[in-house]
């Protein structure tokens, strides 16, 4: 991979580390036009002067991936090599072409979405391979939004607020945070608008008892603790004790003590027990696909297979049941996901509701209306949450939402 390469390699510079990332994730997007361009190839195309055979096919794949800077082709391709790229940039993909070349998705993923989505399917298909912009969190323990944007602007990047999170600024173009004063304060962390709102769904108060049961890297804990105004107490859990250690830099950046985080081995661990009917909310962030977020990250579409899904599904399933016994009456529940599959959201979520006769669904759009939410119906379905890549601008999201009965 193209980390690995950088890694070994110690003389590559940070524009060449990002020049290598881009094109790695290109391939990563676009695979399967690649390799249809790659196999239709003139025969005769020739090779530069001295280029081993067994490397042709690698030269020829880089050529496509850069194939819009027109100026280092000017140096780097020959002029057949340049012809052909005109050739694979203008012309359309003929018709004997794989689907697949077309809406670069694997097959199964694929036929899964056009059932879902039917005409949207398109939409979606270009909105998960083009890169995703760069979302933040105001931390608003420490900043307002409207003082942060004009500090961004006024350093020159470009910012806006996002349309549905009070917390969410949306960048431009790449940003390296970690150098800028305000991010080192604490003033804000980087948080997909989608994953903002999940946190606003479970609507945590003051000095209340509330579980991140699945935390991992903390975003959403980090925007329970600011919400709660770093009163009551609030337990990270997850079963990666490596994942709870990156928390730790981002709890000292965001001034909150009221987080306690604890690795623990399952969902069944006796330490989750302990908060047995105690926890006024929960919030099940489950492990799954995370093909809602192919934007960022286009090798899973890659890496995950139809089985691997039924296997999280059944996971999920054990996971979110093992979390609502913490809850107390009168308590909130929120189970959620990154993934766009039916089998992972809904499914889960109403077999969920089927075998747990004590919980009573709540109306997303409702929760958000009252959470302050413009436009909260529109990212709502069948009174789930459901957020797209091509509806919303964020990574695909699902929410539900239940309170245990008194």
């Amino acid at each position: 991979t193209g980390a690995r390469y950088t890694n070994d390699h110690s003389q590559v510079g940070p524009r060449e580390r990002h020049t290598l990332a881009d094109l790695v994730y290109a391939v990563l997007r676009e695979w399967p036009r690649l390799r249809w361009w790659l196999r239709s190839a003139p025969a005769d195309l020739p090779p530069p002067k001295g280029l081993a055979p067994a490397r042709r096919q690698a030269r020829r794949l880089a050529l496509l991936v850069c194939g819009g800077a027109d100026a280092w082709l000017a140096q780097a391709a020959t002029d057949d090599e340049r012809a052909w790229l005109a050739h694979c940039a203008t012309a359309e993909l003929p018709r004997e072409a794989p689907p697949e070349a077309r809406h670069l998705l694997p097959l199964w993923l694929a036929e899964r979405l056009q059932a879902e989505l039917g005409d949207g399917f398109a939409a979606l298909a270009e909105a998960l391979n083009r890169p995703a912009p760069l979302d933040l969190r105001l931390n608003p323990l420490k900043a307002k939004r409207p003082a942060l944007l004009q500090r961004l602007r006024d350093a020159g990047w470009a910012a806006e607020a996002t349309p549905y999170s009070p917390w969410g600024m949306r960048l431009a173009g790449k940003v390296a945070l970690h150098g800028e004063a305000w991010f080192q304060e604490g003033l804000a962390e980087v948080q997909d608008e989608g994953s903002q709102l999940l946190a606003l769904l479970l609507e945590a108060k003051r000095n209340e008892v509330v579980v991140d049961f699945c935390a991992g890297a903390g975003g959403k804990t980090l925007a329970l603790g600011a919400v709660m105004r770093n009163t009551g107490r609030l337990y990270a859990f997850d079963t990666s004790a490596h994942r709870l250690d990156a928390l730790q830099p981002r709890l000292q950046r965001s001034g909150l003590n009221n987080v306690f985080p604890m690795a623990i081995a399952h969902e069944q661990d006796e330490r989750v027990l302990r908060l047995r009917g105690k926890a006024d909310r929960v919030l099940v962030d489950a492990p799954c696909s995370g093909l809602g977020t192919l934007r960022r990250s286009p090798d899973l579409k890659w890496r995950q297979k139809p089985t691997e899904v039924a296997e999280l599904a059944a996971l999920q399933g054990r996971i979110l049941a093992s979390a609502a016994r913490l809850v107390k009456p009168g308590g909130r529940l929120v189970y959620a996901t990154c993934s766009l599959l039916t089998e992972e959201n809904e499914a889960v979520a109403q077999a969920f509701g089927a075998s747990h006769r004590d919980f009573r669904p709540l109306a997303a759009d409702a929760v958000l209306e009252h959470a302050g939410v413009p436009q909260g119906a529109s990212l709502c379905r069948s009174g789930y949450l459901r957020l797209w890549p091509h509806l919303h601008q964020t990574d695909g999201f699902f929410a539900a939402v239940w309170e245990r009965k008194a």
